[in-house]
């Protein structure tokens, strides 16, 4: 299920951004199989993608990841621009980082993840950062303690979170050095949809 904020003036717009935006993070993956073309779509956002050839690599993307967890990537780009408020866990309120990653979690899969980053990194699966895909849980050290920072991964190398007081929920490159000297770890949801108790 779709997170479905209030303001709907606003969603189309969001929705509009979260597809550029993952059609660009996408942009520099090669796929080893060519997707079927998808069919020109009617509204003027279809218009533009297939004119662009963009529509072919949104397939392909599809074609990449479960449907989950393009549901939540999806859903967490949407999101992009929303202020950060410690403690935050609505759309309304705005986002901490826990809050963010627990509030998509819930909406978009139906799953309840613990609140805290460090109670989140032990409630899940400890994977390697090449095992990396879409709408896994990458940790940082951001507080001078282990897995006190979380964000989802997008993919390509950049995941998506809500960083801090003043700023706005937004991408980050994991190789820029800043996110590259603190990165704790990754972890994944259990596909069965359990976690552990912290």
């Amino acid at each position: 299920m779709a997170m479905q904020p209030k303001d709907t003036g606003t969603f189309p717009m969001r929705r509009l951004l979260a597809t550029v935006v993952l059609v660009l993070v996408y942009a520099g993956a090669a796929c080893s199989q060519t997707a079927a073309p998808l069919p020109p779509a009617s509204d003027e956002l279809g218009g533009f993608l297939a004119d662009k050839g963009l529509l072919t690599k949104i397939g392909d993307v599809g074609s990449k990841v479960g449907n989950q967890a393009s549901d939540l990537v999806y859903n967490a780009l949407g999101l992009l621009g929303v202020p950060y408020r410690k403690g935050g866990t609505t759309l309304e309120t705005g986002f901490d980082c826990s809050g963010f990653v627990k509030s998509l979690y819930a909406q978009t899969i139906g799953l309840v993840l613990p609140r805290s980053a460090a109670e989140q990194a032990a409630a899940t699966e400890k994977i390697d950062a090449r095992d990396l895909q879409p709408g896994d849980l990458v940790f940082f050290n951001t507080m001078r303690r282990a897995f006190s920072h979380v964000g989802i991964y997008v993919g390509n190398g950049k995941f998506i979170h809500s960083p801090k007081p003043g700023a706005q929920v937004r991408i980050e490159d994991m190789q820029v050095s800043y996110w590259a000297r603190r990165f704790d770890g990754a972890r994944r949801v259990s596909a069965d949809g359990k976690t552990d108790s912290p």
